[in-house]
């Protein structure tokens, strides 16, 4: 098949770039981009992320109508449609452009595009669905949802948001599904072997985080080598004696309420067949359930619980980790994995249909209606009062996403008790704890109302005579 190729002068929009793009680091740290697979960048501009992926060992190809067109098209594992379609002015075109980077794609497509919150930095005039620059390149400023949305029609995939501006599209089910378990279930990193003894210690560290053996087909390659010569019975001994059986317990309870998170998840995107799910997690179904049909009886009873107010609030009420308002919980992300599934449950279901953004670091899931709310406060552990940078929200009823930037702002909210929103045991919490209690001591919270805000804060400190050196409260020096 001859490509056609594009018509008008969208050259001008291929911008160079020193690292890798923001959907090419995404679906590197989501492990789609492997030396295993073949990857295809259709439109790579100046081809700087075909470079930059040939330097980590990535088998990749660019074509651009431009830049490169006279690279052979073929089908690859991962294609790489990297903020092409919002260049395009013909709705024909693009529709076009996007079915034929799915004709070439065998396992997925990644699609990204620029949002409408960045129409402040594209100057133009309107013109069909989008807008014309000065320099007569087109934009069309994609909605979160209508990304996602469009694509699915287009394509007819099962569409996971990876991050704002960034969908995945899967022709192959298994890949999906895998990807999903790795979202919502981190594989914990093997420890380091070297001989029988410290691939032993692997072995039982892996037993006593998922409460079960492995499958062998779970295990390193080093790891299952080093192995090899003991027979099963005298592996099982040598586990038994040297596992902990408090967190073997502890573990097993864990990968139980990670298999019905994960299958919860699973449901919102599409379920699949047992043999569908990745191997370690079969593995949890087998051992943790009577069968895969109770497991995903009991994860669909999880996500009913989603839908229901009361028990809602009450999971925020009794969660270990987070600060609870009259609207809302808070919850550090360092603390996110401390709280009831119900709630887990409840930010994976908006991080799958909008995405979650790359800078955040608390996350406010509403008591009433539901929306979940990520949170960028990039000082967090330096300022004793972190100010916002932006924020990210997702409507799970309508499944739209909407972003606000603060950076402009010259009263950005900001926070307090930051002890709060993390949990007891976090090696911080008693350092923000004492500069709390000095804080209440010193009357800066008699009118909460008026400390929201830098300069509301900055004015009862100066009201108290009091001023802030790292964590401790001082008394002012230029106080009367």
């Amino acid at each position: 098949m001859v490509e056609r190729v594009w018509r008008s002068d969208r050259r001008r929009t291929a911008i160079g770039r020193v690292a890798l793009s923001v959907p090419a680091r995404q679906a590197l740290a989501d492990r789609q981009l492997t030396p295993e697979r073949t990857v295809l960048d259709y439109g790579c501009g100046r081809g700087d992320d075909v470079q930059a992926l040939e330097r980590l060992e990535c088998r990749v190809a660019g074509w651009d109508p431009y830049y490169r067109s006279d690279t052979r098209l073929e089908v690859s594992d991962v294609v790489l449609l990297t903020y092409v379609l919002n260049v395009i002015e013909d709705p024909a075109e693009r529709r076009q452009t996007l079915l034929r980077a799915w004709e070439l794609t065998s396992t997925l497509l990644v699609v990204s595009a620029r949002l409408t919150w960045e129409r402040s930095k594209v100057r133009g005039e309107e013109f069909g669905d989008g807008l014309l620059t000065s320099r007569q390149t087109f934009q069309h400023l994609f909605a979160a949802g209508e990304l996602r949305r469009y694509v699915e029609e287009v394509t007819g995939a099962r569409v996971v948001v990876a991050a704002p501006g960034v969908v995945y599209a899967f022709r192959d089910d298994g890949a999906r599904l895998g990807y999903l378990a790795h979202r919502v279930v981190p594989d914990a990193e093997w420890l380091a072997s070297q001989d029988t003894a410290s691939a032993i210690s692997a072995l039982v560290d892996f037993v006593e985080r998922r409460g079960r053996p492995p499958r062998i087909e779970e295990m390193p390659r080093k790891v299952a080598e080093l192995l090899a010569h003991l027979k099963p019975a005298e592996l099982r001994r040598l586990v038994r004696d040297g596992a902990d059986a408090g967190r073997v317990e502890a573990g097993g309870r864990q990968s139980t309420l990670n298999t019905l998170l994960y299958l919860a998840v699973e449901l919102f995107n599409g379920r699949g067949p047992f043999g569908s799910l990745p191997v370690g997690l079969q593995q949890d179904v087998r051992t943790f359930f009577t069968s895969y049909r109770e497991a995903c009886r009991r994860a669909d009873r999880l996500l009913l619980k989603l839908r229901d107010d009361q028990y809602v609030r009450s999971a925020m009420n009794g969660s270990a980790a987070g600060k609870v308002t009259p609207t809302a919980l808070y919850v550090h992300r360092r603390a996110l994995e401390r709280i009831p599934t119900v709630l887990r449950l409840y930010e994976h279901c908006a991080s799958v249909a909008a995405g979650r953004p790359g800078q955040w670091t608390v996350v406010k899931l509403k008591h009433d209606g539901r929306a979940v709310s990520w949170l960028d406060y990039p000082d967090f552990d330096r300022d004793p009062h972190p100010r916002i940078e932006s924020s990210y929200v997702v409507d799970l009823h309508t499944l739209e996403a909407s972003h606000l930037s603060y950076a402009q702002s010259s009263n950005r909210p900001l926070l307090h008790r930051k002890h709060e929103f993390l949990t007891a045991d976090d090696p911080d919490a008693a350092r923000y704890r004492r500069l709390t209690e000095a804080e209440v001591r010193a009357g800066l919270y008699q009118s909460p109302h008026l400390i929201g805000t830098e300069k509301g804060w900055e004015a009862e400190l100066v009201r108290c005579g009091r001023q802030l050196r790292g964590h401790r409260l001082v008394r002012r020096t230029d106080h009367p």
